[in-house]
């Protein structure tokens, strides 16, 4: 490994190839939530346990979806705090863990796993009747909060529908790939030819979603489905911290015509605006990254305002 890709490897050393690319470890728990009691985990009010961070994208999704379906007395969270340290995410004394009193997200993997020894990421859905961890791969997340608790929730708001998948899977795919873990791909490279090879990605396909949305208000119509929360939690957080601080500034998604007002759009939804915390965003990224900001200076800019008109209801049918 070259030198330059050695540099990426010191926070994430298992993430990381030859050519110093950051390389997603896998999501280590992938067991499944079901209505129908078809899988150990069935759907049950106030037996599960959404363990998140507001500063990370993956989890913010989980918890967008919860507040859309208003599962809020259904599944309980608990927020952790923005900082890590060499221990990965902690509770605080603000915020402590309610439901098994861990300091930290790593105690609920090693109660899961002992044998785990990967990096500990968030969102977590823990069962309480069990005491393990069932899933931590937002994207299923999002899918059971979307299904599973309908009998309890609002069963009216379908967000990944039928007759839309053909279309949701395939942006799904690309939007991953390119925009949700494209902006890592860009700030954990470990060389020039890493970062460019992702920042190219990643702007053709922001070049392209910005032009599809020219005439349509949401990715797939009039209808907001998963493939645009999945989207917008990396738009919102675009402008602060992934344009400078992981070096994606080729434009900011202001300068954008289509996708600023979107993002503005789907921000000023009922339930949404809570899920964003520019505090805990900033923070987090500029002050737990050395190798990217040793100074752990946290900017005070930039301006952003997402309240302030998008005019994207012209476009509905």
């Amino acid at each position: 490994m070259s030198d330059t890709a050695a540099s990426c490897a010191v926070q994430f050393p298992k993430e990381s190839d030859a050519r110093g690319a950051f390389v997603r470890q896998q999501s280590r728990f992938r067991d499944w939530v079901t209505a129908d009691g078809s899988s150990p985990y069935p759907a049950e009010p106030g037996r599960y346990h959404l363990y998140i961070s507001l500063a990370c994208p993956w989890a913010s999704r989980t918890l967008i979806v919860r507040n859309l379906k208003r599962l809020q007395d259904v599944i309980d969270v608990t927020v952790v705090d923005p900082l890590r340290d060499e221990r990965g995410w902690r509770f605080t004394a603000e915020e402590p863990d309610p439901v098994n009193g861990f300091e930290y997200v790593a105690q609920a993997y090693a109660a899961s796993d002992p044998a785990f020894d990967g990096r500990v990421t968030v969102p977590v859905l823990w069962d309480k009747r069990t005491g393990r961890i069932v899933n931590n791969e937002s994207a299923d997340i999002i899918r059971m909060l979307n299904s599973a608790f309908d009998e309890w929730g609002d069963a009216s708001v379908d967000l990944y529908p039928q007759a839309l998948r053909s279309e949701i899977d395939p942006l799904n795919e690309r939007i991953y790939a390119t925009v949700n873990n494209g902006v890592y791909r860009a700030g954990f490279a470990g060389s020039q030819e890493a970062y460019e090879e992702a920042f190219d990605a990643l702007f053709e396909t922001l070049d392209v979603l910005d032009e599809r949305l020219a005439g349509r208000r949401y990715l797939t119509g009039d209808q907001i489905t998963e493939a645009d929360w999945r989207l917008f939690v990396t738009l919102v957080r675009f402008d602060a911290v992934y344009v400078g601080h992981f070096k994606c500034n080729l434009r900011r998604i202001a300068d954008y015509p289509n996708l600023s007002g979107y993002v503005r759009d789907l921000y000023q939804q009922p339930g949404i605006a809570q899920t964003v915390d520019f505090d805990h965003i900033k923070r987090h990224y500029y002050m737990t990254h050395p190798q990217l900001n040793p100074s752990r200076i946290v900017p005070k800019g930039p301006a952003l305002d997402f309240d302030a008109p998008h005019d994207r209801a012209r476009l509905a049918a």
